[in-house]
């Protein structure tokens, strides 16, 4: 019998892969995983915040446009559940070229999952902010 841990671990695998297929211009992956509500909310390590589905997959959307060539893994991951609330830490690794730049990706998260129809789906993803990343977009922003 599988545990909501292994449920929710489950998930924070799906929510990687489709990390990585947007690290590598392509965000489609990440819809299913999400939870598709007004109070879905995401912190990208450029910064900001997003809230409702419609700007997290747009802010997404947006990043795989400019992304190629990218591995994101989580490390040291922790997963605590309470209820049909679940939360995971741990620590991004990995790269990805963005516009062209390689970036590293070292940084916290913290993923937030509610279970919805008997599935866990992705509520929240707030990643350290990433002075590489900001500084590539501080480039690309004074070109323009």
């Amino acid at each position: 019998m599988r545990s909501a841990e292994d449920d929710v671990r489950e998930a924070s695998t799906r929510f990687y892969a489709g990390l990585n297929q947007m690290a590598n211009g392509d965000a489609s992956g990440l819809a299913g995983i999400w939870s598709h509500g007004a109070d879905a909310t995401t912190m990208h390590p450029i910064g900001g915040r997003e809230v409702g589905w419609d700007k997290v997959k747009e802010s997404f959307q947006q990043v795989a446009q400019a992304a190629t060539d990218g591995r994101i893994r989580l490390e040291d991951q922790l997963i605590r559940i309470t209820g049909d609330l679940a939360y995971e830490l741990g620590v991004e690794r990995g790269a990805l070229d963005l516009v062209g730049e390689r970036v590293p990706v070292d940084g916290r998260v913290t993923n937030i999952y509610r279970r919805e129809a008997g599935q866990w789906k992705l509520v929240h993803h707030h990643a350290d902010t990433s002075p590489a990343m900001v500084a590539v977009i501080h480039k690309l922003l004074a070109k323009s």
